[in-house]
C-alpha cells in the first residue's frame, strides 16, 4: 500500500493512513507500505538546497531529500502502534533496495527483502521509505527521481509477490482531468500499455516508471482514493473482447521544445546529439527533423525539469559540431488521445485534427504510437482542446463493465 504526500500532509491525515494500514492487517493480510514525504516537504527541501547552493552537490542532495520519506514513515509507524498493532519503519537501504550510483535518478538493481519478510513473519506492519535506495558501488544513499514512491511500491510488490494499491487524493484514472472536464468518468480498468502512454503524456495518477515495472513483472495496480473505500482503477494486462477506441484524453503543460537549426546534414549527427542528451539522463519525447539547403533542422520536446541538463548536452554537441542556432519554446503544451482500440479503427487522427482545426488551433508538432496520438499546441489552448476532444470521442458515455480481477 502506497500513500502520496497529500495523504500524509498533517497529523490527522497521518492517523487516517495508519488506520487504513491497521484495517488491512486486521483483514488477515500481510501489509507492507510506503508513504511519500508529507505534503510539499520535498519541494521545500529542494528550495532550501537552492537557497544554500545554486548548484547543489547531487550526493548531498540525495542525503537531504531522502529524509522526507523517513520522517513520514516513522510518524505513520508511531500512529499504528497507538492503534494497537506493531509497526516497523525502514529506510530504503535497511529494506535492501539496491540501486546504481546515479544520484537523484538512480535505478533499482534489486531488492533483498529478507528483513521485510522476517518482520512480516513476526506479525508486524512494515513501512519502507520510498523514493530511495543504496548504492553498493559508492556506499551512498541514492534517490530514484520524482514520483518514485510509486516505483518503490511496485518494486516491493514484485519482490514479495503481492498486488499493489496506490492511494492518492483522486479516486482513480479518468477519461480526462476532471478539473478541466467535469463530466470525465472514472475508468474501472486500464491496460498496462494504455497506462504507460497516459503517464508519459501527462496523466499524473501513476508515475511512468512504476507502470513500466508493473507491466514487466505482472504486478496488478489498484489506483484508488486514500479517503474512500470505493473501487478505483485496476491497471492490469486485462483486455476485453473489443477495447474502447479511445480510453482517455491526456494533456501536459510542462513540455519545452528545443529547435536546433544549421546542423550539418551528415550521417551520425542526430545520433551524436541524442547520445549527449541521453547521457544527461533526459527523456526526449516528440522529434521532428527537416533538411533545408544541406543543413538540418531538428525539434524535440523534453520535460521542463530537464531543460538545464538539455542545454548542457546541446552545448557539448556544439563543441564538436560547430555553432548552430538553438531556440527554446516554453509556450507549448501537449494534448494526447490514448486508446488500445485505435490500432484497428482508422480515422482517429482525422477526427482529432478536424476537431482542433474547427477551434483554429495550430498543430506545432505531432507524434504517434499504435495506441497514442499527441499534438503540441499553444499552452493556452489546452483546456478547450481537451474538452472538445473528450466530446468528439463521446467519452462521457456509459462506463465500461467491471472486469473480474
Amino acid at each position: 500500500m502506497k500513500f502520496g504526500g497529500s495523504s500524509v500532509a498533517d497529523p490527522d491525515k497521518i492517523r487516517h493512513v495508519a488506520q487504513r494500514f491497521v484495517e488491512a492487517k486486521r483483514r488477515g493480510l500481510n501489509v507492507v507500505g510506503t508513504v511519500s514525504a508529507m505534503g510539499k516537504t520535498t519541494d521545500q527541501l529542494l528550495a532550501l538546497a537552492s537557497d544554500v547552493s545554486p548548484t547543489p552537490n547531487p550526493r548531498e542532495l540525495d542525503m537531504l531529500l531522502s529524509t522526507g520519506e523517513r520522517i513520514a514513515c516513522a510518524l505513520v509507524a508511531m500512529a499504528i502502534d497507538d492503534l494497537g498493532e506493531e509497526a516497523v519503519s525502514y529506510t530504503g537501504s535497511q529494506a535492501g533496495i539496491l540501486t546504481d550510483s546515479a544520484h537523484t535518478r538512480a535505478k533499482i538493481r534489486e531488492i533483498r527483502g529478507d528483513r521485510i519478510r522476517t518482520s512480516l513473519e513476526q506479525g508486524k506492519i512494515v513501512l519502507v521509505a520510498g523514493f530511495q535506495g543504496f548504492s553498493r558501488d559508492t556506499m551512498d544513499i541514492t534517490t530514484l527521481g520524482r514520483g518514485a514512491g510509486d516505483l518503490t511500491a511496485v518494486a516491493l510488490a514484485a519482490t514479495l509477490g503481492a498486488a499493489c494499491e496506490i492511494h492518492s487524493d483522486v479516486p482513480g484514472v479518468f477519461t480526462a482531468d476532471p478539473r478541466i472536464v467535469p463530466g470525465a468518468r472514472k475508468l474501472p480498468f486500464v491496460s498496462y500499455d494504455e497506462m504507460l502512454e497516459m503517464a508519459a503524456s501527462g496523466a499524473k495518477v501513476l508515475a511512468l516508471r512504476s507502470v513500466e515495472l508493473a507491466r514487466n513483472h505482472g504486478v496488478r495496480i489498484h489506483a484508488r482514493s486514500t479517503f474512500s473505500d470505493e473501487e478505483g482503477t485496476w491497471v492490469t494486462d486485462y483486455e476485453g473482447m473489443e477495447q474502447a477506441i479511445i480510453s482517455a484524453v491526456t494533456h501536459s503543460e510542462t513540455d519545452v521544445v528545443f529547435t536546433l537549426t544549421g546542423i550539418p546534414d551528415r550521417p551520425g549527427v542526430a545520433a551524436m546529439i541524442f547520445d549527449r542528451v541521453a547521457q544527461a539522463q533526459v527523456n526526449v519525447d516528440t522529434i521532428i527533423q527537416n533538411v533545408v539547403h544541406g543543413r538540418a533542422e531538428m525539434s524535440f520536446s523534453v520535460p521542463a525539469e530537464d531543460v538545464a541538463a538539455t542545454n548542457e548536452a546541446i552545448s557539448s554537441a556544439q563543441a564538436d559540431l560547430g555553432v548552430f542556432a538553438v531556440e527554446m519554446n516554453d509556450r507549448l503544451g501537449k494534448v494526447s488521445l490514448i486508446g488500445a482500440g485505435m490500432r484497428s479503427h482508422p480515422g482517429v487522427a482525422a477526427t482529432m485534427f478536424r476537431t482542433l482545426a474547427e477551434l483554429e488551433i495550430n498543430l506545432e508538432m505531432i507524434s504517434t504510437s499504435p495506441i497514442k496520438i499527441s499534438c503540441m499546441i499553444g499552452r493556452d489552448r489546452i483546456p478547450e482542446a481537451v474538452r472538445a476532444l473528450h466530446e468528439a470521442f463521446a467519452l462521457e458515455g456509459e462506463p465500461q463493465p467491471e472486469p473480474t480481477i
